[in-house]
């Protein structure tokens, strides 16, 4: 990659100017052109540097449920249990990690079905020992953005990326438009030079309407943003750690919003706690090395005087994907699971089950 493909990529990590002709408009802020654009987008794909351009949904606000998920599984049977657990279609992610609570993956599941039903059918067919739910109780901070040009302080503050919405865990029902806007934004980017013409034709709604719309989902809070995702190996972020703390219950909401405000921290929640986990403030922040990561984690400690805190770093990626929204994958999966089907082959969450998985 050249200094242009990495400001690409911060550019696009940030947010893809929702406009008729978005090639163009980054080209402008480049001094590049629109078709150079599009063909360092399609070699950084090529590359399997740049995984995916597209809409990036709140779970919650679409009206899914979802939760980072800690399991303990024998050695070995890793590999199987991981195979098992992907092919649920709300797992996005699935690491290995070096902790006895060795395989962790995120699920997201619309309602009326529950979390914990498909958690517990995939921790009796996984073979796992244990299986923790580790569900968000309260969001700091969420949003990957890597500093693709190197020239950030590992260490800098943002504490304006601190996400305090009282409301972040609250959904409405989307309308049948919202709901064919989510199934068309959350698929990749095409790369042409008008990319968003078919979708809106598909919908019968002009690019502006359909723009228009985007952004008023982006001002609910239903689309966080329309960004690209990395493979952070590729692209030079070798080590991911997800440092987990032991804050004391009466700081943790002042501690969790001081340590989402470091720059280079993705996500930070608060989690529950369990008799064989204490940890209850999650962070995760990605680094060129482990070392880099360290550095980061000690500069959090320092900032607020926790000490108490283990480094969890990914050994594998078993999946890393985007969830996609409203599909009848996730019928499908309870009818083969489950025996029964709670979900509508659709994929719109519902007040009432359906009947089965044709019904």
């Amino acid at each position: 990659m050249d200094d242009l493909d990495k400001q690409l990529l911060n550019i696009l990590q940030m947010n893809l100017p929702l406009t008729p002709t978005p090639y163009a408009a980054m080209g402008e802020e480049l001094g590049l052109s629109e078709a150079d654009v599009i063909a360092r987008v399609a070699e950084l794909k090529r590359a399997n540097i740049l995984r995916q351009v597209s809409a990036i949904f709140d779970t919650r606000k679409v009206g899914y449920r979802s939760s980072l998920v800690a399991a303990k599984v024998p050695p070995e049977r890793l590999v199987p249990a991981a195979r098992v657990i992907n092919e649920h279609p709300g797992v996005s992610h699935n690491y290995e990690r070096n902790h006895p609570f060795n395989l962790w993956y995120t699920v997201a599941v619309p309602p009326p079905s529950t979390v914990e039903e498909h958690v517990d059918a995939l921790h009796r067919k996984s073979g796992a020992e244990i299986t923790r739910i580790m569900t968000t109780l309260k969001l700091f901070k969420i949003g990957v953005k890597l500093d693709m040009t190197g020239k950030a302080d590992v260490t800098a503050r943002d504490p304006d990326g601190v996400r305090r919405d009282a409301n972040w865990n609250v959904g409405r029902p989307l309308s049948p438009l919202e709901v064919q806007l989510v199934r068309e934004l959350q698929q990749d980017l095409r790369l042409e030079p008008r990319p968003f013409l078919p979708a809106a034709r598909r919908l019968d709604l002009t690019e502006t309407e359909l723009l228009d719309a985007a952004r008023r989902m982006m001002d609910e809070g239903i689309m966080r943003r329309f960004a690209a995702v990395l493979y952070h190996r590729k692209a030079g972020f070798k080590a991911n750690a997800m440092g987990v703390w032991r804050v004391p219950e009466d700081q943790i909401e002042e501690i969790g919003f001081q340590m989402g405000s470091f720059a280079a921290v993705s996500h930070c929640y608060q989690r529950p706690v369990y008799p064989d986990w204490p940890y209850n403030v999650f962070t995760m922040v990605h680094g060129r090395s482990a070392e880099e990561c360290e550095t980061i984690l000690a500069a959090i400690s320092a900032a607020t005087g926790i000490t108490d805190y283990v480094s969890l770093y990914s050994a594998r990626e078993f999946k890393k994907v985007r969830v996609n929204y409203y599909t009848d994958d996730y019928a499908r999966w309870e009818q083969e699971n489950l025996g029964a089907v709670k979900i509508a082959l659709d994929g719109i969450p519902r007040s009432e089950p359906v009947a089965s998985a044709t019904g």
